[in-house]
């Protein structure tokens, strides 16, 4: 077994808790020590985890020697400054979606790992779930044919939670940035960066998106149709089709779900779900592979990747108008 991997958490949100509960399932991950600006939130968090040390600044946390690595859970706007400080301190970094809020930031934080030759990846936690892994496998055997078309749904009703994250401007709030990121990851996962998009929103009262729909379309032919809300709960199911067939992956798709290959042939194979737990554990057993084997990047989430997902994410804001007062 691998030497325990010694996780600093920045930020104590929901995302945060999830994912260090998540990691309790890993005989050799440790939730080490949380960075938090609120002395009382930053304790009531380590109070959860055995031996977690509770920092009152980030510049603490990253300047441990014991920690390994590094998750970024704090809002939108603090991903970048915070991923630098980790990665200047030679901290190999795991930053949650979006991974900045603009590709602008997207490129200053991988140049940065780059030259710094530290690890950083982008915790998009679904591409490492079993089912999309599958889905993948599935994709490169060629059984469904080539593909035509795809559709995937995000929809949360949050704006009732009054959330500030969520709803505010100077938070990068929105459904785009929040919810549409897992949609526009699978797609590009999928098909690629498109060659078009075309893109359409609604927008709350505090002026930022509260459904956003957008296609892309591609030189093959093929498009991706992904909508995402925060006003009402939608199936929140994915579809690809392809020549030969299609995969459906069930509610909900960016999470541990059942799937299933339907063939033209009338042929059905099912998947079942049977996996323990929420399915944040992945991306950190992930992560722990690539810094432990030297690396700076995932083969299944690589860096150029999250770039072209962020650039596509500019493109729809371009197109929807939508802007944040701190760009």
């Amino acid at each position: 077994m691998n030497k325990t991997f010694h996780w600093g958490i920045i930020g104590t949100g929901g995302i945060a808790r999830e994912f260090a509960f998540d990691l309790q399932r890993l005989p050799d991950h440790k939730v080490e020590a949380v960075g938090s600006r609120s002395a009382q939130k930053g304790h009531t968090f380590a109070a959860q985890f055995a031996d977690c040390t509770s920092y009152g600044s980030y510049e603490e946390l990253v300047a441990d020697p014991k920690i390994d690595g590094i998750y970024v859970a704090t809002p939108h706007p603090s991903h970048v400054s915070n991923t630098l400080l980790a990665l200047r301190a030679g901290k190999p970094v795991l930053c949650e979606k979006p991974f900045a809020v603009n590709a602008l930031e997207a490129k200053l934080m991988i140049d940065t790992a780059k030259e710094l030759n530290v690890a950083l990846m982008e915790a998009m936690w679904t591409r490492f779930l079993p089912h999309i892994v599958r889905t993948r496998e599935i994709l490169t055997s060629g059984l469904i044919g080539r593909v035509i078309s795809m559709e995937a749904d995000h929809g949360q009703r949050l704006t009732v939670l009054q959330i500030p994250r969520l709803l505010l401007p100077e938070f990068a709030g929105g459904a785009l940035l929040d919810l549409a990121v897992y949609p526009i990851s699978l797609a590009h996962m999928v098909l690629g960066p498109p060659d078009k998009i075309t893109a359409t929103a609604a927008f709350t009262p505090e002026g930022v998106d509260s459904q956003t729909t957008a296609i892309f379309d591609y030189a093959s032919g093929a498009q991706a149709i992904l909508t995402a809300n925060m006003v009402a709960v939608t199936p929140c199911r994915a579809f690809i089709s392809g020549t030969n067939g299609r995969i459906e992956i069930d509610t909900t798709f960016y999470r541990p779900t059942t799937m299933r290959v339907v063939l033209n042939d009338g042929s059905v194979t099912e998947y079942p779900n049977d996996y323990p737990g929420g399915g944040w554990r992945e991306q950190a057993i992930e992560f722990a592979n690539v810094v432990r084997a030297g690396k700076t990047e995932s083969s299944q989430m690589r860096l150029d990747d999250t770039l072209r997902i962020m650039e596509s994410m500019d493109e729809i804001r371009r197109l929807i108008k939508l802007k944040f007062p701190f760009e």
